[in-house]
């Protein structure tokens, strides 16, 4: 059955990350427990489908308060996908998104791009690099090696940011051959690019818990009595952290 044998290859490209991967993850996530114990914030991009992790990280049960996706519109592939992946291969964006949203030097930013060859998220790279912004990528590191840049440059994701993390996933993304065709299905960088955000929020958490800091954790919505306790847990991000009002009207 083909939904045993993507279970089966989903599994074990799974438990790679695990063994070949902890030690960037806890590599970013001390320098994202660093910024944010300083009342920096974490902001996550990812265009095309690999916005969903963009939202995933955010506002989340059992997540971190200090959190900010980016997700302008042209990128969410909402409307027109066609659109969509136009403009993630417009040059200049990357820059004029960092740069809108405001993010600053104390902040730590996460970008993800399965193939990481497209402007918008390698033009944000170097633009948060030039900026002074720690910067995680998360990618294909062997799609993203056997194709070409879209940018002048010849510049991927990889090679720009602080700490690079490997969701090893196949060429193409799809992970399961089809018998008798001529194509894959089921592509893998959206679980595996999840379970990497988790395991990251899970080192962040510690890391910051070792360090003596309490780290703001969000309940589930829809559990009794966790609209109040979330309230409170943005309340005292904003007492530790008065500077944040500045930055956002809301949060």
């Amino acid at each position: 059955m083909l939904a045993s044998e993507y279970f089966s290859r989903i599994i074990e490209r799974m438990e790679n990350i695990k063994n070949t991967q902890m030690d960037e993850i806890d590599k970013a996530a001390a320098g994202i427990a660093t910024r944010l114990e300083k009342g920096g914030l974490l902001y996550v991009f990812g265009s095309g489908h690999s916005h969903v992790l963009a939202e995933e990280i955010h506002e989340r049960a059992g997540g971190l308060v200090q959190t900010r996706p980016i997700l302008p519109y042209e990128l969410t592939m909402e409307k027109n996908i066609e659109k969509g992946a136009m403009m993630e291969r417009a040059d200049g964006l990357g820059e004029i998104l960092l740069k809108s949203y405001k993010v600053r030097d104390c902040d730590a930013l996460i970008i993800i791009s399965n193939s990481g060859r497209n402007a918008v998220p390698v033009q944000m790279a170097e633009t948060a690099k030039n900026l002074g912004i720690f910067t995680i990528g998360i990618t294909n590191l062997a799609h993203s090696k056997s194709v070409t840049s879209r940018l002048k440059n010849g510049k991927k994701l990889y090679e720009l940011c602080d700490v690079v993390i490997d969701n090893g996933g196949p060429l193409g993304d799809a992970l399961v051959p089809v018998p008798n065709k001529n194509y894959s299905i089921a592509p893998a960088s959206t679980i595996l690019g999840a379970l990497i955000i988790e395991l990251l929020v899970c080192s962040i958490v510690e890391t910051m818990i070792s360090n003596g800091i309490e780290p703001l954790i969000l309940r589930s919505a829809n559990l009794d009595g966790s609209d109040e306790l979330n309230r409170k847990a943005r309340e005292q991000l904003k007492e530790r952290f008065p500077e944040l009002q500045k930055v956002f009207t809301t949060f």
